[in-house]
């Protein structure tokens, strides 16, 4: 159970928001509802946790506002836990403790873009394999308004991610020095050099990065960009997936990965880290159009 706050605590906000997220349970309770697991039994089964703590600490996280409950079945009423506005504006919250924790606690704390060689990072992004993409998943959208992440229109989609192009405005002065951070006007350039041969084979194609819609925008009318742009300025995608990241002057930015589903969601290819992007994307096109051409398979389970 939280302790009570002391009395110097009490308009502290970061002591408030800890009496609430703070304890370890609660912080990945929420984890695991962001990443699409909804249901009770999902929890416990994956958090390991006893169902008198888990049911406590649901109880905790609706009481604040955190999660809210939905029926999804009648006699007897069975509900399902998902985030209110509270708890999803806790996705920076919980991609800034696995930013810190990739680079400090399972890393040497060297700044980077990429991937070092063994990082723990690696294996958990290839663990998304044969996972699903919650769904639906809007992001906003350079050409206005919001679009899912997974096209519902095809029968596979590459998601390429990347830290952020040059337009508008100025980049931190660092920025050039980060390994892996540069080259991601590059990358838009060569998917849009093969847009066709994607939209040919039945894939589409999603460029992600962490910048505001109205920057996206300006870059894609000045490049041209035949695909959607989207902004992931909340860290919806990266909290759903536990996408890499890392901090540049005060933004995080995605680190480059591309992610290949299938129309029912499913992730079949993830390629990471990516240090030939002009090879990458010759084989994201073959690995979208050879989904795109395979038989559907069964559902997804959930993302672990």
């Amino acid at each position: 159970m939280a302790r009570e706050l002391r009395e110097q605590d009490a308009a502290c906000a970061i002591a408030r928001g800890a009496a609430v997220v703070g304890e370890w349970w609660s912080l990945l309770i929420v984890r695991e509802v962001t990443r699409g697991r909804h249901r009770f039994d999902d929890l416990h089964a994956e958090l390991g946790i006893s169902r008198r703590v888990l049911a406590e600490r649901l109880k905790h996280l609706l009481d604040h506002g955190v999660l809210e409950r939905r029926p999804y079945q009648q006699r007897p009423t069975r509900y399902e836990y998902h985030l209110t506005a509270a708890g999803r504006a806790l996705a920076p919250v919980l991609i800034g403790l696995q930013d810190w924790a990739d680079r400090f606690v399972l890393g040497d704390g060297t700044l980077t873009g990429s991937a070092s060689p063994g990082a723990p990072e690696i294996d958990r992004l290839h663990a998304l394999v044969g996972t699903g993409v919650p769904g639906p998943l809007l992001l906003p959208a350079a050409g206005g308004g919001e679009q899912d992440v997974v096209a519902p229109d095809a029968p596979a989609t590459v998601v390429f991610t990347y830290p952020a192009t040059g337009i508008p405005g100025p980049l931190p002065a660092n920025w050039s020095e980060i390994p892996g951070a540069a080259g991601c006007t590059l990358e838009n350039r060569l998917f849009r050099a093969s847009a066709a041969a994607f939209a040919d084979a039945g894939v589409a194609l999603r460029g992600v990065s962490t910048q505001r819609p109205e920057e996206q925008r300006a870059f894609a009318e000045a490049e041209d960009i035949p695909f959607p742009l989207l902004s992931d300025v909340d860290l919806t995608l990266c909290a759903a997936l536990r996408l890499p990241t890392f901090r540049s002057g005060q933004a995080l930015r995605l680190k480059r990965a591309v992610i290949v589903a299938g129309a029912d969601r499913t992730i079949h290819h993830v390629l990471y880290p990516i240090t030939d992007i002009p090879a990458t994307v010759d084989e994201a096109l073959r690995l979208g159009a050879d989904l795109a051409k395979a038989p559907p398979r069964t559902g997804p389970r959930l993302t672990r």
